[in-house]
């Protein structure tokens, strides 16, 4: 069995009540992990831990700084199996999930290695009736990073390492699904030679996320908040940061669209589709859920989508589609299928749940009146939904409370591009997958899908302060005084 425990100041750290709990296989039901159970003073010293190493941190010339995150970079990547065991034990995930998920992470410390330059070389100087300005980017402190269990790897790093690179430390709240990931990682990122505190981890029983997240938030070095997972989650996260005015970066639930035109290539419409669908058991905020599909080809592109099913349903790929994160999980989602089929919608392909295994689905004929139309899935099922012309297609593709990716297909640019600037979302892609991502791109959600923007150069905004300072000549009067 793993043991996972918390980093403070050094990693094997254990609760101060020595409390515990254990995480249970999706597969099996049997018990993997034995995790340390942090409570709210196990955070406050984990937040106290990183506000101490802040000023070693801050004060760290540039060239140190990459070098750092460039081994510790190195060292995620060296540690991909052992990542790909615990994940596979801990959520049932695949081991191509897992690497993938290292090869993401690896390409964040790549993008974020650029960010320190950026911070430290923000200056901008003017002057006005004989006052010199200057305004400057610093960092704000210790950043509160919290991620989900799906994509373990990639969200843990991008949680940590974007306000790192901006010069703050973090206090790293990891998921109580994957404790031993979570606290693994941290352990491997701090073991690269970041200094003592300028990483610190927090796990805690599931009972106990609230009390820990109040009392990370009410510590005052903490200054910001970022967060990755549901919408309903996030408003409490949300809610916490108000209560303490702490700024929040908020990447919460999504319910992505498709678009399908009538002049769009249907076969590569289907494999993108497919892909977007039914990757990691469609358990990724950007996953493909909605296919909206105009009239006229909409035949044609259920063909092309249920022989791509089809292959992805043969055993030799079965190992593509991997399980849910439990067998609840599953059952939830059977009953989304299950409320469509009985509203009158058409199965295509799929359907079958089978403990944490639900088979990649296609639904045909959704309508508003399905829960499948509005509610988020987290699961293999892809919903196509007819519409009359291009018009209606945008309309459907913006009737819901999110906000976070589309795809359009069609093989005019131009007309692409209009119809993602009328998409009420953070992230439009023509012609691509909606499970796309680029570290060096600005990446985030519009409505109940968040708000702030990881990636790039939008990590500076999110995690720094901008300051303005002045040199003004000693004065005898002032307006209204003298």
């Amino acid at each position: 069995m793993f043991e996972a425990k918390l980093h403070i100041r050094a990693a094997g750290v254990e609760a101060r009540d020595g409390a515990f709990f254990e995480r249970l296989s999706p597969v099996s039901g049997q018990p993997v992990t034995r995790a340390v159970a942090a409570g709210p003073r196990d955070a406050q010293d984990a937040a106290s831990a990183a506000a101490a190493a802040f000023p070693v941190w801050h004060a760290m010339p540039n060239d140190q700084k990459r070098t750092l995150l460039a081994r510790a970079r190195d060292a995620l990547v060296a540690h991909t199996e052992d990542f790909v065991e615990i994940a596979g034990k801990e959520l049932g995930s695949t081991p191509d999930w897992v690497r993938f998920n290292v090869a993401i992470a690896a390409d964040v410390f790549n993008e974020a290695m650029k960010i320190p330059d950026l911070v430290s070389g923000f200056e901008e100087a003017s002057e006005r009736d004989g006052i010199r300005s200057t305004v400057i980017r610093e960092p704000v402190g210790v950043v509160l990073a919290i991620a989900p269990w799906n994509a373990p790897v990639t969200l843990a790093v991008r949680a940590i390492v974007w306000p790192l690179a901006c010069g703050n430390t973090v206090v790293f709240k990891g998921s109580e699904l994957c404790p031993m990931l979570h606290a693994r990682i941290v352990d491997v990122l701090c073991e690269a030679g970041l200094p003592e505190g300028a990483l610190t981890s927090v796990i805690h029983a599931p009972e106990m996320a609230e009390p820990v997240v109040e009392a990370l938030a009410a510590h005052p070095a903490v200054r910001r908040i970022n967060f990755t997972g549901s919408t309903r989650v996030g408003r409490r996260v949300a809610e916490i940061g108000a209560r303490y005015l702490k700024p929040c970066v908020l990447e919460l639930s999504g319910k992505a669209s498709l678009i399908v035109l009538e002049d769009a290539d249907i076969e590569a419409a289907a494999l993108a589709a497919t892909y977007g669908a039914y990757f990691n058991q469609g358990q990724i905020c950007m996953a493909t859920e909605r296919l909206v599909v105009v009239e006229d080809i909409a035949d044609r592109f259920v063909t092309a989508m249920e022989a791509q099913c089809a292959n992805l349903l043969a055993r030799r790929n079965r190992a593509k589609v991997g399980d849910l994160i439990s067998a609840d999980a599953a059952r939830r989602v059977g009953r989304l299928i299950e409320d469509a089929l009985a509203r009158g919608a058409t199965l295509v392909v799929g359907g079958e749940v089978s403990g944490a295994y639900v088979q990649p689905t296609l639904l045909d004929w959704v309508t508003p009146d399905m829960q499948i139309y509005a509610e988020e899935s987290f699961g293999p099922v892809a919903a196509i939904i007819r519409a009359r012309d291009e018009a209606e297609a945008v309309s459907i593709a913006n009737d819901t409370q999110y906000g976070l990716v589309a795809s359009v297909f069609t093989a005019d640019e131009t007309r692409g591009r209009s119809i993602a600037r009328r998409l009420e979302t953070g992230v439009c892609h023509i012609n691509g997958p909606t499970v796309y991502d680029d570290p060096s791109q600005p990446y985030g959600g519009v409505k109940a899908s968040g708000y702030g923007r990881f990636g790039g150069t939008s990590a500076i905004q999110e995690f720094t302060e901008l300051r303005w300072i002045t040199v003004q000549e000693p004065r005898t009067d002032y307006p209204f005084w003298t």
